[in-house]
């Protein structure tokens, strides 16, 4: 029998329940959710009659349901050191191709004409997001200022295309369905965005996808020595992320009747902030897709807490910024704790695990 006191013949044992429950009460994520629901608690007893409704959390959820599409490509560029931008003009130029080509069909009734539509979206938003991957991954242009380029790109081609007139042409089955529609009481706007978030849960935890976005965040030369083609995975991701604005630009002209050119241009902002407070590091390497949809509830909660209270809701902005600041301090030292201790194994050891397997 080996002894305990050699280290090659130690095995360890599962970890219990209670330090399970640490760990996860200890998480950023976690965390993050208790300061949401101290904010739900809080205007729950200055407003209980107003805020405390069904109806109000789903308007809620409903504000929220764009961005969390929009968050969950947001957050997977942010995993692999990136940034974007453009996601913002993405989804304008997205609903505008939409609405145009709609239109030109004879802004017909049908499911036809809206299929036109939702394939148009898809594509024009996933183009730009492989254009994006392109850029970053093959030219080596900066994150930043590719996806810089690509905001006044696309929203300038928006306007050329519809002469800075919002257009309003949607067929009313899209309206009905996707922008209105409810399923048992339930909008679909909010399915679809949790169908999405669901499915970016799984993909970033489950799938090689996801265990090679963090590797090149984390390190990308050191993915490609344990052979990760780090410029093909950078386009997936980045035309990830121009799908998911597409797609965010269809429910966003199906919700609002409109293209709203005028309306997204902090949207980009307002997403980066959310993804940031939801505990995914600035510096790349890690993050969570929850985490995302809870630090975009956030702002979405003190702004409708504001409003039933009768607070300007210029206030929210003051706090979003602090929480913003204080989200980037915990990850430096989060990040500064995992280089003393190296508590967990390496993410390129998981690679390189996963890689035998195949082998």
């Amino acid at each position: 029998m080996t002894s305990p006191n050699t280290p090659s013949g130690v095995t360890k044992s599962a970890p219990s329940l209670g330090s399970r429950l640490r760990a996860f009460a200890g998480a950023q994520a976690m965390q993050i959710v208790l300061v949401w629901l101290a904010i739900v608690i809080i205007f729950a007893v200055l407003a209980p009659t107003s805020f405390f409704a069904t109806n109000n959390f789903l308007n809620i959820a409903v504000s929220v349901s764009i961005m969390a599409v929009l968050g969950v490509g947001t957050t997977f560029i942010i995993i692999t050191g990136g940034i974007d931008l453009s996601m913002g003009s993405v989804l304008v130029f997205s609903g505008v191709v939409a609405s145009l080509l709609m239109e030109s069909m004879g802004d017909g009734e049908g499911w036809g004409v809206a299929i036109a539509g939702i394939v148009a979206a898809l594509v024009s938003g996933t183009l730009w997001g492989l254009l994006n991957g392109f850029l970053v991954a093959k030219a080596k242009v900066p994150p930043m200022i590719v996806t810089l380029g690509t905001f006044g790109a696309a929203l300038g081609l928006a306007q050329v295309l519809t002469g800075g007139i919002d257009r309003r042409s949607a067929p009313a089955v899209l309206v009905d369905t996707i922008g209105f529609g409810r399923v048992l009481g339930v909008p679909v706007l909010v399915i679809i965005a949790t169908i999405v978030v669901v499915i970016g849960i799984i993909l970033l935890r489950r799938t090689r996808f996801g265990l090679y976005t963090e590797a090149i965040g984390s390190n990308p030369e050191a993915g490609r020595r344990v052979g990760l083609n780090v410029d093909r995975q950078l386009i997936k991701v980045y035309g990830l992320a121009g799908f998911l604005a597409g797609l965010a630009g269809l429910l966003n002209l199906t919700f609002f009747r409109s293209t709203t050119i005028a309306g997204h241009s902090l949207t980009n902002l307002d997403v980066i902030a959310g993804v940031v407070i939801g505990g995914t590091s600035l510096f790349g390497g890690f993050g969570t897709v929850f985490g995302t949809v809870i630090g975009l509830l956030i702002p979405a909660t003190l702004r409708n807490g504001f409003v039933i209270l009768g607070v300007q809701p210029y206030w929210q902005q003051v706090v979003v910024g602090a929480f913003l600041i204080g989200a980037v301090y915990v990850d430096q030292q989060r990040r500064a704790a995992a280089s003393r201790g190296q508590s967990k194994p390496s993410i390129f050891t998981r690679l390189f695990a996963s890689n035998r397997k195949d082998a």
